[in-house]
């Protein structure tokens, strides 16, 4: 019951730091943590497909579902990536046209 109780005061710990640690980045950093966030989801990924191949009963269910989950989550941080990184891009100029000129 110890043990229990001791990993759950380590998860709402982590919690906790998690959220100071992430509010205090700045704006221009976010893109580079959300990039190891993607690298991270992508080692998870990779863990639920082995653990997965190797199981068998209700394991595999639980490990379908989190394979679902985490590619669902890992190709979502890579759009939402490369909105920001969009979001950064110099503009681009506007193309010049020809009016009334023949070439």
């Amino acid at each position: 019951m110890s043990t229990d109780l001791a990993l759950l005061t380590i998860f709402v710990l982590s919690i906790f730091v998690g959220i100071e640690v992430i509010s205090k980045v700045s704006s221009m950093l976010h893109t580079p943590l959300m990039s190891g966030a993607n690298a991270i989801h992508g080692i998870v990924l990779v863990g639920a497909i082995s653990v997965t191949g190797t199981a068998s009963g209700f394991a595999v269910v639980l490990g379908v579902i989190a394979i679902v989950m985490s590619s669902i989550n890992l190709v979502g941080g890579f759009v939402v990536t490369d909105r920001m990184l969009e979001m950064f891009a110099g503009r681009k100029p506007a193309k010049k046209s020809d009016q009334g000129g023949d070439a």
